[in-house]
């Protein structure tokens, strides 16, 4: 998808052309020279041509929603094009090493929580978070939701954890894939609660919906957008929400933190990252700023709503702390748990 700047808007709509904003320096300063001058500047400043955001997932989902509803807000303040190229495969290796390798100093990453975790999973992966990115800004973030089907006995948390402490070895944890978010988050569930949980690793969260409506799968961690429709029809029924707060698209459903699981506080978010030194400083210090006020931005915390997301501003120095932290805790317990994945 293209998203282009509003060139041809009148001066009201989107401020003064680049032509006009030369023409005026031109004559404030006196001079064709100083014209001139001011044109070589303006022609150095990033971006020169058409922004790249790579999203490692095919279409739909948190990751990329948040990169379209970005590529609209942005192609006007960048007064260039912003394109959202997808390139699933993988986990999310195949996008993401994509982008660790693009060198044309306009391509941006929409990178999601596994960005940080498949290292772990895999360390023949050819891509190093830290070494191979710059950090600009967390995008969004959506918590998993711990869901049962409507059958089930199970009507808070604790009733699960008894459950599965007294049928240890026989419930089912079913999740889109081994190593996802969904994966780790019900083996650190396990941990936590010193339950024995057998996971059920599908090809997606969309192939795993039919066998945990029908019950032949216990419960889940699932991101929220994909569960609400069948939380809301009765099918699923939801115990708790993985975020620091209770979630607004489900009132009543308690934090996994309020009922004694801290550690459990997970979110799904997005960050918007670029290759490691293929932007100089200044854009990169624009990038972080423009981000900072989309995000704070009305309009754009109403289309986040639409998808389930919120809003997660945070700057480039926070962001490069919080992509080490989350990939450290992870590391942790696909160590402690003795998960692997070779794609």
């Amino acid at each position: 998808m293209v998203h282009r700047p509003l060139a041809d808007a009148g001066p009201a709509a989107v401020g003064l052309t680049r032509r006009g904003a030369l023409s005026t320096l031109a004559v404030a300063l006196g001079g064709g020279l100083a014209g001139l001058h001011g044109h070589a500047m303006a022609a150095e400043a990033w971006p020169t041509k058409t922004v790249r955001i790579i999203v490692p997932f095919a279409p739909g989902g948190g990751a990329d929603g948040s990169a379209r509803v970005l590529a609209e807000v942005l192609a006007p303040q960048l007064g260039q094009s912003v394109i959202v190229d997808n390139k699933p495969g993988a986990g999310s290796a195949i996008g993401v090493m994509a982008a660790a390798q693009a060198r044309d100093g306009h391509t941006l990453l929409m990178g999601s929580n596994s960005m940080v975790i498949n290292p772990s999973l895999n360390p023949k992966l050819g891509y190093d978070v830290a070494r191979d990115f710059d950090a600009i800004g967390m995008v969004s973030e959506q918590p998993l939701v711990l869901v049962v089907p409507a059958a089930s006995p199970a009507k808070s948390v604790a009733d699960l954890i008894a459950q599965a402490k007294a049928q240890p070895g026989q419930l089912s944890a079913g999740n889109s894939g081994t190593g996802t978010l969904a994966h780790l988050t019900a083996e650190l569930f396990s941990l936590q609660t010193a339950t024995s949980l057998v996971s059920v690793p599908y090809k997606g969260e969309s192939a795993l919906m039919p066998d945990l409506i029908s019950g032949l799968v216990s419960m889940g961690f699932l991101n929220l957008p994909s569960v609400i429709v069948h939380i809301r029809s009765g099918r699923l029924r939801a115990l708790a929400v993985s975020s620091a707060q209770p979630s607004p698209d489900l009132p009543g459903v308690p934090t996994l933190r309020s009922v004694g699981l801290q550690a459990l506080e997970v979110q799904g978010w997005a960050t918007l990252v670029a290759p490691k030194g293929t932007i100089p400083a200044d854009g990169l210090a624009r990038l972080d700023g423009l981000l900072t006020a989309a995000l704070e931005s009305d309009a754009v915390k109403k289309r986040f709503a639409a998808l389930s997301l919120a809003p997660f501003p945070s700057n480039r120095q926070v962001t490069t702390q919080y992509l080490r932290t989350e990939g450290s805790r992870w590391e942790q317990v696909i160590k402690t748990r003795g998960i692997h994945v070779e794609n």
